[in-house]
């Protein structure tokens, strides 16, 4: 379903058909969202818009701008977080948005409908001052500025992510606590990637490398491209904080492993002069055939000693290990 309108100083009006929009005076925005090939065809031929950007589109490559003698095409994705299929872990999931900005119009296709594009336009709806008294140029800067807010959010509930996972790593960590640190890695990877192409797509408006931007919107991309900054600088902060996390978690589970180890080498310890007592008596050579086979099996408490020299051996390894800190 394709939404046009033009609109300015006179107010708003809507138009079923391209051409007729496209000649209209005032500033036109062509929303396309969900759009179809035979409709990105129609609005291609109708504003002359290259093939190549066209086929970007389709092809949904990284973020990025390109600047053509009468438009300027920007890509972007929005970024949200869902459940996974089959993991049921929250991941992230993207949307392109492509724009099309020429002198008096905005061409805007989602193919993923996105909603950050439905608040502007909205705006728009409601006679937006700003919106209508300025040109295309700030309308894709508002376009570009929605897309790049719902950044923040997506950020600021990986934050929380890594807080609980903090928490779990001091207090219980588990392999589940690996698991979602892992999963977080994985996010914040995916978030790099997305941001910093982001980052220097916008960056080639800001400049005022393209003709379609005026000057004084070329302050509004300026802001919008520090938030990208500032986007990437969190991201790999957070990166570090996950990574940092991890680390605690592996020497947690290497301390935990010690302990377990440290106790067990005590107990074998212990046991192996006992096992090699219990093994001397347990030769059975017969003191009847010679005095000097195993004598102590013929004393009245033969039995009771020995038990009593193995009890004295573990209390004494006990004592001894106490002393030197191993328990």
């Amino acid at each position: 379903m394709i939404s046009v309108l033009v609109y300015g100083d006179e107010g708003i009006r809507q138009f079923d058909d391209l051409r007729p929009a496209r000649d209209a005076e005032g500033t036109t925005w062509v929303h396309a969202p969900e759009v179809t090939d035979d409709e990105l065809d129609q609005i291609a031929r109708t504003f002359d818009i290259h093939p190549l950007t066209v086929e970007d589109l389709r092809n949904d490559v990284r973020a990025k701008t390109e600047v053509f003698p009468d438009y300027t095409f920007v890509l972007l994705k929005t970024i949200t977080l869902a459940r996974g299929e089959t993991t049921f872990a929250e991941e992230l999931v993207t949307t392109p948005v492509g724009l099309f900005v020429g002198r008096d119009w905005v061409v805007s296709v989602s193919p993923g409908a996105a909603s950050e594009i439905d608040r502007v336009r909205h705006a728009v709806e409601r006679e937006d001052e700003r919106l209508l008294q300025r040109g295309a140029d700030f309308t894709a800067y508002r376009v570009i500025e929605v897309v790049v807010d719902e950044y923040f959010e997506v950020l600021d509930r990986v934050e929380d992510s890594i807080e609980e996972i903090e928490e779990e790593v001091i207090e219980s960590p588990d392999r589940e606590t690996l698991e979602r640190i892992n999963t977080v890695r994985r996010d914040l990877l995916s978030f790099r990637k997305q941001v910093w192409p982001a980052r220097e797509a916008v960056g080639v408006l800001a400049r005022g490398d393209t003709a379609q931007i005026d000057e004084e919107t070329e302050k509004y991309y300026r802001d919008v491209y520090d938030h990208l900054v500032q986007l990437a600088d969190l991201t790999e902060t957070y990166r570090d904080l996950v990574s940092g996390a991890r680390d605690i978690y592996l020497n947690a589970l290497s301390q935990s492993t010690n302990e377990v180890m440290k106790v067990l080498t005590v107990v074998a310890t212990i046991f192996i002069p006992l096992t090699f007592v219990a093994g001397i008596y347990g030769m059975n050579f017969d003191p009847a055939a010679s005095p000097y086979n195993m004598p102590e099996l013929g004393w009245t408490y033969g039995y009771p000693a020995v038990m009593i020299g193995m009890a004295v051996i573990a209390v004494l390894m006990l004592a001894y290990f106490r002393r030197r800190g191993y328990i």
